[in-house]
């Protein structure tokens, strides 16, 4: 039985086209009375990557999304060494295969990871992963199951790595088809929601899919297989790539998701751009401002959770983890692989350095800059960030000194 492709162009002031076409249903069809999922068998190809990543909130359990990158391979492990001129220690069998690439603690059997530091040896001892690329004064941690490939550099070997699994990372597909006589820029494959109302010159993606009821404003782009939930809102001139957003998620004017994040492997013949083949996450009710950016992550995913509000001019960098119900407001910016408990409260200004975790409940004072974990339900304040009442004792002490100095002293 055919089902409704409810699409909607807007021909200028108080204006609209509204498309109504039949076409035939099948398994991934939108509709108001069904679940929003893929099914891997229609839409996945058996390159197709990223469908098992872990972390993520509810959406992604909901879906069984096909990737946003191709693999390339799998690859022979001494081919993958010569490329990225790293040396198989112990005779190994350089002839075992490698189909992917993941952290120290998601590696499998068949995966290359890495590790660039001894304070990674317990993840290193418990990793499961066929092949880690190591300096050569640090083999010794690599676990017998694992064929030690040694480096001088193993970060920037495994950017090349990346490039070979993911060759076409670094300029991700485009997100559309040319446009057609009529100036429509919705590619065939998409899939639109009954009841949604796209703005002028909107752009959908190859297999992008948008939820009944959603409304996507003038000039936005929608990439290839995002995943847009019902009653969503996408602001004039968003773009979204490498993306699974949930329903009644809000982006407003010029923002942007899921560009890549910013890595380089660092050396002193230059700069290695290291290909970002993460996505982001993003859960229901999530509200994100005008020109706030978040990046895709670079092997596992950034995720936001339910319920999370961001202002305005707000970086989230790539693989940053945000929990339910965070407020992050204005001109804050969170480094890379940062984690952010449920309710936490950044301040204006403020900012979060890579890695660091900041527990539940926890409040970040505005212009706060956090060096190191922080504990549930703690208030910090200051530059680097301290406990907000030393803080505060601190600002008044300098305070007193000042008023209190000799006159006419500098």
């Amino acid at each position: 039985m055919p089902h409704k492709r409810l699409v909607a162009f807007s021909l200028g002031r108080d204006r609209l086209l509204i498309i109504t076409a039949a076409q035939p249903r099948h398994e991934n069809a939108i509709s108001e009375r069904e679940a929003i999922g893929y099914d891997g068998r229609s839409l996945a190809s058996p390159n197709a990557a990223n469908g098992d990543r872990d972390g993520s909130p509810q959406l992604e359990k909901r879906l069984q999304h096909p990737g946003f990158f191709q693999r390339g391979g799998p690859f022979r492990l001494q081919v993958i060494a010569d490329t990225v001129g790293a040396e198989l220690m112990h005779d190994y069998d350089g002839s075992r295969e490698i189909d992917d690439l993941r952290p120290l603690d998601r590696a499998g059997e068949t995966h290359l990871t890495f590790c660039a530091s001894r304070k990674y040896a317990g993840q290193l001892a418990a990793t499961k992963a066929a092949a880690c690329l190591i300096k050569l004064k640090d083999a010794d941690l690599v676990p017998e199951r694992a064929a030690a490939v040694t480096t001088d550099v193993p970060h920037r070997a495994f950017a090349l790595a990346v490039g070979m699994l993911y060759p076409d990372a670094l300029q991700s597909s485009a997100a559309a088809s040319a446009a057609d006589a009529e100036g429509h820029l919705i590619h065939p494959t998409a899939e639109i929601g009954e009841g949604v109302t796209l703005g002028p010159g909107v752009i959908v993606g190859r297999e992008a899919r948008i939820g009944s009821g959603t409304k996507v404003a003038a000039g936005a782009m929608i990439g290839y297989r995002v995943f847009i939930g019902p009653d969503s809102y996408i602001g004039p001139g968003v773009s979204v790539t490498h993306a699974l957003l949930g329903a009644r998620v809000s982006l407003h004017a010029g923002a942007r998701v899921g560009q890549d994040g910013f890595g380089y492997a660092m050396s002193a013949e230059g700069h290695l751009k290291v290909p970002q083949v993460g996505r982001v996450v993003i859960g229901d009710d999530v509200e994100i401002g005008a020109n706030s950016t978040v990046d895709r992550g670079f092997l596992t995913d950034t995720v936001i959770g339910d319920g999370t509000k961001i202002d305005n001019l707000v970086q989230i960098a790539h693989n940053v983890v945000i929990g339910r119900h965070c407020i992050i407001v204005s001109q804050s910016g969170i480094a890379g692989s940062a984690e952010l408990g449920d309710f936490v409260v950044m301040g204006a200004h403020s900012g979060i350095i890579e890695h660091v975790k900041v527990g539940n409940g926890a409040l970040i004072a505005g212009m706060a800059h956090v060096k190191n974990d922080v504990e549930a339900g703690a208030r910090m304040g200051g530059t680097p960030a301290r406990p907000f009442k030393e803080w505060a004792r601190e600002v008044a002490a300098i305070r007193r000194m000042a008023k209190n100095g000799r006159p006419g002293s500098d």
